[in-house]
């Protein structure tokens, strides 16, 4: 174990094995082993010295994670988790072995979707057609033009886009809820109307794709969906064990 610490990527039922070939972050890429307590593992390697979120290392770590969801279930950890020894791992993984088999359990055969609605684009014809003020604005700028006038009407075109993008979201989400376990709702990200993560059987993955992308199809005037998946269950572990800060985690 190097003076760095430990890299934590993942908690597995214990008795597993780990993918072939598989190789944590780092460069080289560090090798991998486990630290099992009771009926639960932590997968982890030597934690690299001066960790940053480059895309080489970002792109190891899930690899590995989805290698490992091929093989059982698996609390994913995001990238940058570094336990400060592996006492400290096995610590945790005492600490919270009920809460952490719960959670192995919920998630068994399972897969994370995430779907953010974003504004449409090019759908100023259909914001002019069925949203009265816009239009309005509009006729006021071509009998009076003037910056004022300009921008109130920028303002309630960019206001029409995110509300018909939320109010889209929000029926997406009652549309797919059914096919889920669970839903959890992500972080705010710029730009988008709605950012949220399903819980989905694994097997159900290409079917919830194809629904998200039927309704996208057809509500192509109000809301742009970015759908991401199958994933690592981020969104659906509980807790993380206490990790360093990691820059540009």
């Amino acid at each position: 174990m190097t003076a760095n610490g430990v890299y934590v990527y993942a908690i597995v039922p214990t008795g597993g094995s780990l993918p072939r070939k598989a190789a944590g972050v780092g460069s080289p890429p560090a090798a991998l082993r486990l630290i099992g307590e009771g009926p639960v593992t932590a997968v982890v390697s030597d934690a690299p010295p001066q960790l940053r979120a480059r895309r080489r290392d970002l792109m190891a770590h899930q690899d590995l994670l989805m290698g490992l969801a091929d093989l059982g279930p698996v609390l994913p950890m995001r990238f940058g988790m570094v336990a400060a020894d592996e006492d400290t791992v096995r610590g945790e993984l005492a600490g919270s072995r009920e809460s952490h088999l719960a959670s192995l359990r919920h998630l068994t055969d399972g897969v994370e979707m995430n779907l953010k609605a974003l504004p449409a684009q090019d759908a100023l014809a259909a914001v002019l057609a069925e949203e009265n003020q816009v239009r309005r604005l509009r006729e006021e700028v071509r009998r009076r033009p003037g910056y004022e006038a300009s921008v109130r009407l920028g303002e309630a075109i960019a206001t029409a886009l995110s509300r018909r993008a939320a109010d889209a979201g929000k029926r997406i989400v009652r549309t797919l809820t059914p096919m889920a376990r669970a839903v959890a709702a992500g972080p705010e990200v710029h730009g988008c109307a709605l950012n949220v993560s399903f819980l989905i059987d694994r097997r159900d993955s290409e079917r919830f794709r194809t629904a998200a992308q039927s309704f996208a199809d057809t509500h192509r005037a109000h809301v742009e969906l970015r759908i991401a998946g199958p994933l690592p269950c981020y969104s659906f572990v509980a807790a993380q064990p206490a990790r360093t800060a990691v820059a540009g985690s």
